[in-house]
């Protein structure tokens, strides 16, 4: 018969918290949620979230879908608001990595790899289901959906992210038990040191407006919506972004503003003032013109039924 199992000392932790320095490694992710709107359909909103791995100072966004571009658009967003930081932790997106080699070593996808050396940064992928090193930014995301979005309405989604915002304020500012300290107080003494501010070059203003085709009607779809550009420029492509409650909408080089929009929360196609007007040739006077003629004013009278004024007659 096997002997009784006996009691011994405490062994200690089985595992290691991954730890990193002031400012070193942000933590980013994706979630999701149901929005209902008042004609009773269902569709999902993606919210990008970003945290400090060392003081927990917390930068959430939402975007109607977690494409990649609103990935880059979302970190560069997270970046002036924390700071650049040495490198990123994150799990295998699709839009991250495509898979790795065999000795293990992950394969980037051209996109974000081009991504990277436009902004300076690292990345550092993590285990699937391991809470320990990235464990910060998916209790973020079940934070901001058991807190924040509890019950909550919007109008659009610049409304929603003015309120995220303002969200992640408050939240920042609070007093947290596990470091000791305000995350807002300290980032500001003890990770800023260590990051450095993001530059707005050409090459980043390029991934905060990403690139669309003019259909040949000239709109231009961004978030569901279309918005109308003038009529010499259907047929080829154009940037577009929101900022606030502002829908700006470039030339593909991004050196000529083409329109602006005022975010709504409708479904309906934004026109511009110029976008079916063809331009044509025009003729217009050599010699100075001295003729002159004169208009008489509308006599207001109906003439179509005189043929029917037996009276006159």
């Amino acid at each position: 018969m096997p002997l009784k199992r006996q009691a011994t000392g405490p062994q200690g932790k089985r595992s290691i918290r991954y730890s990193t320095e002031s400012g070193e490694a942000f933590q980013m992710d994706w979630g999701f949620t149901n929005v209902s709107d008042t004609l009773g359909q269902t569709y999902k909103v993606a919210c990008f979230a970003m945290i400090c791995h060392h003081c927990g100072q917390r930068y959430i966004e939402f975007f109607p879908n977690a494409k990649q571009e609103n990935l880059f658009i979302g970190m560069l967003h997270a970046f002036c608001f924390m700071g650049v930081p040495k490198y990123v932790l994150t799990d295998n997106m699709k839009s991250v990595v495509i898979r790795r080699d065999l000795d293990g070593l992950p394969i980037w996808q051209k996109d974000y790899e081009a991504f990277m050396n436009t902004v300076g940064i690292q990345t550092k992928l993590c285990k699937p289901y391991h809470p320990y090193t990235k464990g910060s930014v998916e209790r973020l995301i079940r934070f901001v959906k058991d807190n924040f979005l509890a019950g909550r309405t919007f109008h659009n989604i610049s409304d929603l992210n003015r309120t995220a915002l303002e969200w992640c304020n408050e939240q920042n500012s609070c007093y947290r038990k596990y470091t000791d300290s305000v995350p807002e107080i300290m980032h500001s003494k003890e990770c800023t040191a260590n990051l450095h501010e993001l530059i707005k070059t050409d090459s980043v203003m390029f991934y905060l407006c990403p690139e669309r085709k003019i259909s040949f009607d000239g709109f231009v779809n961004y978030e569901g919506r279309r918005f109308g550009v003038p009529y010499m420029y259907s047929g080829s492509t154009a940037r577009i972004m929101r900022n606030g409650d502002t829908i700006y909408v470039y030339s593909s080089d991004m050196k000529t503003l083409l329109m602006t929009y005022s975010v709504n929360d409708g479904r309906k196609d934004n026109y511009c003032e110029d976008q079916f007007v063809i331009s044509q040739p025009e003729e217009l006077p050599t010699a100075p013109v001295n003729t002159q003629v004169f208009q008489l004013p509308n006599s207001g009278e109906n003439i179509s039924f005189d043929k029917f004024d037996f009276d006159k007659e």
